[in-house]
Order: C-alpha cells, then sequence, then structure tokens
C-alpha cells in the first residue's frame, strides 16, 4: 500500500525528513508513506482555532491535488483534517479514525493529551463527530509550544505530568495528541502513538 501525505503547518526541510524517516521506520513490511509539506502559506502551528480551520482548508485542497499511483490519501496530524469532509471523494484515512477506532472496538476508554488547547477542544470535536464520546474521557492540555513537538523528551515529560490525572479521570489508554512525537514505552496507563497504530491497522487491512 503505498500513501500519498500531507503535513497541517508548514514545515522546514530538515523537520519535514525528520517526519518522512520517522514514517520509514514506523511503516510495516508493504506500506510505504511519501510525506510532503503543505506549502508556505499554511500556518506555521496550530495555536489558536483559525489556524486549525485554516489548516483543514489547505489540507483538503493539497489532497484534492494529490498525483495519482497511490492507495491512500493521509493528513499527517491527529486532528484528521479534511477526512470527513473527503470520505467518499478519495481514498481518504485519519489517524485519529484508525488509531482511536481501534481502541473503542477493543473496549477501552480512552483519553488523550494534545500540546494546546485549540488542539485539544478541535480534537473532542471530531471524536463527538466519529460518535466516540461515550468511550472517550477527554483531553489534557500539555501547554507546549510548537518546537517541543521535535523534542521528545519535554514532550514525553509534559505527558508524564498528566497521566495520573488521565487515570483518574477513568481513561485504560491515552492517545498521543500529536502524529509526529516519539512515544517510548512506559510502564503504567498506555500511551498510544497513533500514528504507529494507524499504520498497522492499516497494513493489517491492506
Amino acid at each position: 500500500m503505498r500513501i500519498h501525505a500531507v503535513t497541517p503547518i508548514h514545515v522546514d526541510t530538515d523537520e519535514l525528513a525528520r517526519r518522512q524517516e520517522r514514517y520509514d521506520a514506523l511503516c510495516p513490511p508493504g506500506l510505504t508513506v511519501a510525506l510532503h509539506d503543505i506549502g508556505p502559506d499554511a500556518p506555521r502551528a496550530l495555536d489558536t482555532a483559525d489556524e486549525v480551520r485554516e489548516s483543514e482548508r489547505r489540507v483538503v485542497a493539497a489532497l484534492r491535488a494529490a498525483p495519482p499511483g497511490y492507495d491512500a490519501l493521509l493528513p499527517d496530524c491527529v486532528l484528521d483534517p479534511g477526512v470527513g469532509q473527503l470520505q467518499g471523494e478519495l481514498p481518504v484515512v485519519g489517524i485519529l479514525r484508525l488509531s482511536l477506532g481501534w481502541q473503542v472496538l477493543t473496549g477501552r476508554r480512552t483519553g488523550a493529551v494534545a500540546r494546546n488547547k485549540a488542539i485539544a477542544d478541535e480534537l473532542a470535536a471530531k471524536v463527538a463527530e466519529y460518535g466516540w464520546g461515550g468511550s472517550f474521557t477527554g483531553v489534557r492540555v500539555l501547554d507546549l509550544d510548537v518546537h517541543a513537538i521535535a523534542d521528545a523528551q519535554r514532550w514525553n515529560e509534559a505527558v508524564g505530568g498528566a497521566l495520573a490525572t488521565l487515570e483518574a479521570d477513568g481513561a485504560a489508554a491515552v492517545i498521543n495528541g500529536c502524529s509526529a512525537v516519539e512515544v517510548p514505552a512506559r510502564p503504567g496507563l498506555p500511551v498510544v502513538d497513533p500514528t504507529a497504530l494507524a499504520l498497522r491497522v492499516l497494513a493489517a487491512g491492506a
């Protein structure tokens, strides 16, 4: 399966290469992801609701302009921008739909963490749109800047500080609310790398 993916924000060449290397490492046999930057006119971060909406608009346009020869299209974002809008028009798949959907199918009540409030609000809205609110315990905000995405240590320290609250909320697992962050194994409450899980689900169904 060949997947064409688009970033939700404009990233520089080093960050694009880091994200591509991450996909290369995570892809199961038989699955490949070609990641493309969304372009310099897109937001550099998703820090406000307006930036989230603008990102979604540009992701939809970029996926509609994808070249032929791919089996699926993927927004490189746990917010699944454009997935609902393009469903039925293009073979689009969503990281949140696949990863949280697996938790729902396996009966685990699941929470999430997100970098900021704008992302947390959109993630919660997407869960409600998918009809999974009864299996979702909510989102905890990490209060991190966009540069933390490439700083796995800083990101995961913030996640660690939120786990006790998430467990008290009733979560049996936690979706890491960013597609581009390394998620190390840790004891206790499982933290799900949504990108890794989504790719495994896609490969299993290919």
